[in-house]
């Protein structure tokens, strides 16, 4: 069973920015996505950016492109997600989740079958 614990959501206000962290508890790191996706209230997860653990292309929503930055420190089995010039519509419940290399298309939620508990960043403008 794998864990993923995040941290690092809060308040901030419209231009700034947060660093989410995840940290997964499974020694095995290797040919493992993981990424990020966010739920704000009524409307369904959507993918926000996902990184492949062994090497491979990173992939962002074009909401967050050229705002956001995913990065991995493999020792730590930690990957982070910096959001800059944050947006009033950020905001939502961010989770962390981790799936196998090839579980089908980056953005799709079905191919993540472990998820961290969600942690909220809200955005005021």
């Amino acid at each position: 069973q794998v864990q993923l614990v995040e941290s690092g959501g809060g308040s901030v206000q419209a231009g700034g920015s947060l660093r989410l962290s995840c940290a997964a508890s499974r020694s095995s790191y290797n040919n493992y996505r993981m990424g990020w996706f966010r739920q704000a209230p009524g409307k369904e997860r959507e993918a926000v950016a996902v990184i492949y653990t062994s090497g491979g292309p990173t992939y962002y929503a074009d909401s967050v492109k050229g705002r956001f930055t995913i990065s991995q420190d493999i020792a730590k089995n930690t990957i982070y997600l910096q959001m800059n010039s944050l947006k009033p519509e950020d905001t939502a419940m961010y989770y962390c989740a981790l799936g196998v290399r090839y579980g089908g298309a980056w953005y799709l939620p079905s191919g993540f079958p472990y998820w961290g508990q969600g942690t909220q960043v809200t955005v005021s403008s």
